[in-house]
């Protein structure tokens, strides 16, 4: 879909964006993503309109988008397996350079079903990992899980509470994420670092997902025309938080984060400048 959806909501209430999919029926999984792997460990419902990835001692699974984006507000709904300790489910934006060598992504990263991850990469350097505690069961029900890019600033929300803020402080010569990206999310085998071991008994594991809708500007349109203040997510009033979000956000760090990088002394003994303006 790229920006079609949403360009004409410029001189709207910028909440049209947000529920402009769930009026109008929601795109297919076909229109938007396709399977990269664990091909019979995916199952569609609703007429492609919920996915479902699953896990176990053979393969995991995994899809993505089509198509490449620059700048947009994304989001999915996400509905975690129980008892999934050890395996990492995941939807995050990653973009074509080779893994690990000067790629960028923004991450959701679910370890098991008690923890949430997010990570940022940027010129293939990560290690910005912020770890939260879930204030819900994510196994319960499904929750939405989006992230704002534009120029200025990402932002992580959870159930429109934002979880995370990234700055864009390239003027004080810091880096920010400007390549393109895939959406994906995946299912895997993460013992140890998603928890574990991993009790297959439980198994398989699987994890729903719904929201194929993409209200985001496609990599064709170029860095400067993704750029553009005429689209919604890239308006003035969205290159910071509101008072209300930003009330919000400092509770769930007072409450819900227990890990930070920026407070990882072993691992940056110095406390980053990055994290200063953030």
């Amino acid at each position: 879909m790229e920006f079609y959806c949403s360009i004409y909501l410029s001189a709207v209430l910028f909440v049209a964006l947000l529920t402009c999919s769930r009026g109008a029926q929601q795109p297919s999984f076909d229109q938007n993503y396709q399977i990269i792997w664990g091909y019979d460990h995916v199952a569609r419902f609703d007429g492609g309109s919920r996915i479902q990835l699953s896990i176990d001692r053979s393969s995991g699974s995994g899809f993505r988008s089509k198509l490449e984006y620059f700048t947009g507000f994304f989001g999915m709904r996400l509905k975690l397996p129980p008892k999934s300790a050890g395996v990492a489910t995941t939807y995050y934006f990653i973009s074509n350079a080779p893994r690990g060598v000067l790629h960028e992504e923004l991450d959701f990263e679910f370890l098991g079903d008690k923890i949430l991850q997010t990570n940022i990469f940027i010129n293939g350097v990560g290690k910005r990992e912020q770890r939260i505690r879930f204030w819900f069961d994510p196994t319960a029900d499904f929750h939405t899980y989006k992230i704002l890019r534009n120029p200025h600033i990402i932002v992580y929300f959870v159930d429109d509470i934002p979880i995370r803020v990234f700055k864009n402080s390239t003027k004080y010569g810091l880096p920010y994420p400007s390549q393109p990206m895939h959406i994906e999310a995946t299912m895997w085998n993460a013992e140890g670092w998603a928890g574990g071991p991993v009790n297959w008994s439980n198994g398989p594991f699987k994890a729903q997902y719904e929201g194929f809708g993409i209200h985001g500007c496609g990599s064709g349109y170029g860095p400067l025309g993704c750029a553009a203040p005429v689209l919604p997510w890239n308006r003035k009033g969205l290159h910071q938080l509101s008072e209300e979000q930003q009330r919000a956000y400092q509770q769930v760090k007072k409450k819900y984060v227990f890990y930070d990088y920026c407070y990882d002394k072993k691992r940056r003994p110095e406390f980053p400048i990055e994290c200063k303006l953030n």
